[in-house]
């Protein structure tokens, strides 16, 4: 333990260090302050798509706002429901906004729906966030 705290007080003493806090700029998904306003504009203008409300979603989950990313996902789930990303993400943000049933049930159809697509990847990180909410939950996985 001794160590490591030396090790962390030499880190941050040497020049150039920077803490995470100081790299969270990077590390955070790129946020584009007129992306939401103009999604939000074509939808107001009566251009509804899965393809738009999976942007819009995918925005509002950068800036922290999951209920109203939930809400856009299961739009365009409704719209397309063969739109693996957005059950993955849909999934997501319902985890953020502590509906993990609900998460848990749309990582399980979206698996169907990605498996049947042959979209492998998606299917296996939805397999992957499953089991991380059945392992919380205490549950075999």
């Amino acid at each position: 333990m001794l160590a490591t705290v030396e090790l962390r007080y030499d880190e941050a003493c040497t020049p150039g260090f920077q803490s995470r806090a100081q790299r969270l700029p990077t590390i955070l998904p790129r946020v584009n302050p007129d992306a939401i306003a103009n999604f939000e504009r074509l939808l107001a203008a009566g251009r509804d798509s899965a393809l738009l409300r999976f942007s819009l979603g995918s925005e509002y989950l950068k800036i922290a706002d999951a209920a109203l990313a939930a809400q856009h996902f299961e739009r365009a789930i409704a719209l397309d429901p063969g739109f693996s990303a957005a059950w993955k993400l849909y999934g997501r943000a319902l985890t953020d906004c502590g509906k993990v049933d609900e998460a848990l049930a749309a990582y399980t159809q979206g698996m169907e729906v990605a498996t049947s697509k042959g979209d492998k990847q998606a299917a296996k990180e939805m397999a992957v966030f499953a089991r991380r909410i059945m392992k919380q939950r205490g549950q075999a996985t």
